[in-house]
């Protein structure tokens, strides 16, 4: 005899190792209550989620403006649909799914957060019950009327939607009950209906309920008695108030008699569509404002349930009206579901934002789509006119300084006043008259390289007879350039973006925020004198870094310019976008037995003490064993103590002496101020291998006057940079003659070093023929392939190509 195994739920209070089986399953994007023979098992008991109140009071009545208020939402509220509870044969729940949104939601209530559920799930469980009821029901009726062991086709009978209601609603609760129980939360259940909300004696106790059950750090998890409920009535919402007619309405309903601040609503859609899902156009609108119904276009409602699109939006525009803010965001989905309603408490861009507060501006989407219209009209410009738009950002550096400093002077007292700023990063922040000066003769010198740069022919072949191939460069298209405390970084980043005929988008940081707005007004005046205004971008929404770097479809390339990490955190969140640059400048200069003591004493000086800071400072310094204890090594120390350096000893070099300085903790380490380490090694080949195993591949220099030592250790070490007898410091693109840098970096591809005008060029292949055909190569064609090489000239005027 087949029968289907059903799990009931004193089953999984008995399996304490079911959760997390749950939880594993859905990670992977498999349904663990989709087998009839799953084996439940492994959940932990709940022990590591940190417990913490969370500073969250405000006074209810207004809706959060951004996203990233939504981290002060104290009371949630979190609708389950029907999709999201569900299995994919409607007849059963999806429990991993459930495993890990209960999860979130215990993390939450366990933050100090008062969380309540507004969940379906009823009908299908009760389905699944009520299938399993009938079949062994039939199944004996038909062996003891046929005394056979065979089982004939069954049919089942169409089950009524408010008997499986009545039949599920307990064991939806007690598997609520026994999945919050792994995490020490308490629930209770509550159902509701629509003359609940409709009698106000009825709805004052429901009210006071509620209250009493958050205090009391419950858990109140709402469902739609849909046991006794009639079918909803067409227009029946009564003036000002919606009626409910579904999940949609009672959890918006809900959240209004509540005054929550957050109502999570999870379907299995993205959020809200520009036009149907699916369709080639669809764009997720990332932020809905009341009033603009008529961009949206309603798809089909979901799978189960009896809601739709359309009721969803009627319901969050309610509760946004009434004070409450709404994101519909997608809880099916395998990737994201673990992790959907703690992004979004987090203010991270998932689903659609609610918000009755529309920006003054264009959305960074917005923002990003404009920049690439305008950046593909920039890359067909001349270049003489792309030098022209650069010469003239030149001289409004200069003409305007005294607009520029006023700017920064007000950036700078703020900065002093808040005293977030480290000493270092204030220095970076600070712009002066001289600084503006560099600036601008380093923009000329991009102008005058503008001039080869987009549609240089690299390679040409002729293929066959009539048919040639050329290798031009190209822009890469939309740059994406974030940093921090570095105002001067905006003026030289755009010249080197109009150079190479890429558009740009630009973030800086908040605390430069007066000085990059006038900045970036100058380089749109700039471009305006050829039309290409809006080639440049300045992001000035509360946007995240994070959700920037999300935007996968729409930026090529992402260029961090700050903190390691600030790189970092970049490099971890960009998944889909590459990124220049490089999280870490721990460079080292090392003193041979044989260098210079004049050489040596300079170099070291400069390498630390110029600019503390930057990326292409000294971190540590390596000194060959035969100098310890001689006129060399003491003017070296003497020197470092002279300019406040603190010194670090490595752990070889603390071995040496009596009374160390204090030892450094880790031999990998970006000081960025005027401190380093001393370690002592005891050749050329031994410095070459630490250098390999604690730098970070950025800039590295070798003091000596052995010109063979010195060879060897520029074809050894595998960085960014190698040096003989030079400061750290030149690795700057200004200084490398290329007028400016977007960055260094240590990556093994594309570019590496400093990054100018040909790290931010790509390349395309074009090849013109005359209706060639690959047959026509073929062992039974007519032609054979040629593949010489022919000298390379320039793209004629009028044939110039872009991305």
């Amino acid at each position: 005899m087949y029968l289907q195994k059903m799990f009931s739920c004193s089953q999984l209070l008995a399996r304490p190792n079911a959760l997390q089986t749950f939880k594993r399953a859905a990670s992977k994007g498999k349904n663990p209550s989709s087998s009839p023979f799953l084996t439940l098992h492994a959940v932990r008991q709940w022990s590591n989620v940190p417990f913490f109140t969370v500073p969250l009071a405000r006074a209810h009545g207004k809706s959060f403006a951004h996203r990233s208020d939504l981290r002060q939402a104290k009371r949630i509220v979190v609708k389950l649909g029907s999709a999201v509870v569900t299995r994919g044969d409607e007849c059963g729940l999806a429990l991993g799914r459930l495993a890990s949104i209960v999860e979130q939601v215990a993390m939450l209530q366990n933050q100090g957060r008062e969380m309540m559920i507004v969940t379906s799930g009823a009908v299908a469980f009760g389905k699944q019950r009520l299938r399993h009821e009938i079949l062994l029901s039939q199944s004996v009726r038909q062996a003891l009327h046929s005394g056979q062991n065979q089982l004939k086709d069954m049919s089942l009978p169409v089950l009524e939607a408010r008997a499986c209601a009545a039949a599920g609603q307990s064991g939806l609760m007690a598997l609520y009950e026994a999945m919050f129980t792994q995490y020490s939360t308490c629930t209770a259940q509550i159902l509701v209906t629509n003359l609940d909300f409709h009698d106000d004696q009825k709805r004052r106790n429901l009210n006071s309920t509620l209250h009493e059950l958050l205090r009391m750090n419950i858990v109140p998890i709402i469902n739609t008695n849909d046991a006794v409920v009639p079918p909803p009535e067409p227009n029946s919402d009564l003036q000002g108030v919606i009626s409910i007619k579904d999940n949609d309405s009672l959890a918006a309903r809900l959240a209004v008699e509540m005054r929550a601040d957050l109502l999570i609503a999870l379907s299995d859609v993205e959020g809200l569509y520009d036009s149907p899902p699916g369709s080639d156009d669809a764009k997720l609108l990332d932020t809905f404002y009341p009033g603009d119904q008529h961009s949206i276009t309603y798809g089909t409602k979901s799978r189960v349930g009896i809601g739709g699109m359309e009721a969803k939006v009627k319901a969050a525009l309610w509760a946004l009206q009434g004070g409450t803010s709404v994101v519909i965001a997608n809880g099916t989905h395998p990737k994201v579901t673990g992790h959907v309603i703690t992004d979004i408490v987090e203010g991270k861009k998932v689903g659609t934002f609610f918000s009755e507060v529309k920006p003054a501006g264009p959305t960074v989407e917005q923002q990003t789509e404009m920049a690439r219209s305008a950046g593909r009209t920039l890359a067909s410009l001349e270049p003489e006119q792309r030098s022209e738009i650069i010469c003239a950002l030149a001289d409004l550096l200069t003409e305007r300084k005294d607009e520029i400093l006023s700017a920064n002077k007000k950036d700078m007292e703020h900065a002093a006043s808040t005293g977030r700023l480290s000493p270092a990063l204030l220095k970076r922040l600070s712009l002066s008259s001289s600084k503006l000066n560099s600036l601008s003769i380093g923009l000329r010198q991009i102008a005058v390289s503008s001039q080869d740069s987009v549609g240089r022919v690299l390679r040409r072949t002729r293929v066959a007879n009539n048919l040639e191939l050329e290798q031009i460069t190209v822009p890469i298209g939309v740059l994406l350039v974030i940093f921090e405390s570095r105002p001067d970084c905006l003026p030289q980043v755009s010249a080197l973006a109009i150079a190479s005929g890429n558009a740009l988008l630009l973030k800086g940081g908040k605390e430069a925020a007066n000085t990059n707005r006038i900045l970036h007004e100058l380089a749109q005046e700039a471009l305006s004198i050829h039309g290409v205004k809006d080639a440049i971008q300045l992001v000035s929404t509360r946007e995240e870094v994070e959700d920037l770097c999300r935007l996968e479809k729409m930026i090529d390339l992402i260029i961090p310019r700050g903190s390691s990490q600030l790189v970092r955190d970049i490099q971890r969140a960009a998944k889909g976008i590459p990124v220049l640059g490089h999280s870490e400048g721990i460079c080292h200069v090392y003193v041979d037995h044989e260098a210079s003591v004049d050489k040596a004493i300079k170099i070291i000086r400069d390498s630390k003490c110029d600019y503390p800071a930057a990326c292409n400072a000294m971190e540590t310094l390596l000194v060959h064993r035969e100098l310890l204890r001689t006129p060399l090594f003491d003017q070296i120390i003497d020197m470092l103590r002279t300019e406040h350096v603190k010194i670090h000893a490595g752990p070889k070099f603390a071995s040496y002496l009596t009374f160390s300085p204090s030892e450094v903790k880790s031999l990998r380490t970006e000081y960025g101020d005027l401190e380093c380490c001393i370690e002592v090694v005891d050749s050329m080949q031994e410095a070459v291998d630490h250098i390999h195993k604690y730098g970070s591949s950025h800039t590295d220099v070798i003091v000596t006057e052995n010109e063979d030592t010195a060879e060897q250790f520029l074809q050894q070490l595998d960085s960014a940079c190698v040096f003989w007898n030079a400061s750290s410091r030149f690795a700057d693109g200004y200084r490398f003659g290329l007028g400016a840098e977007v960055g260094i970096s240590t990556a093994r591809i594309h570019a590496r070093g400093p990054v100018g005008l040909e790290g931010l060029l790509t390349t395309k292949w074009v090849l013109r023929g005359e209706g060639h055909t690959a047959a026509d190569f073929s062992e039974q064609g007519s032609m054979t392939y040629l593949h010489e090489n022919l000298p390379v000239a320039q793209v004629l005027p009028g044939r110039r190509t872009t991305s």
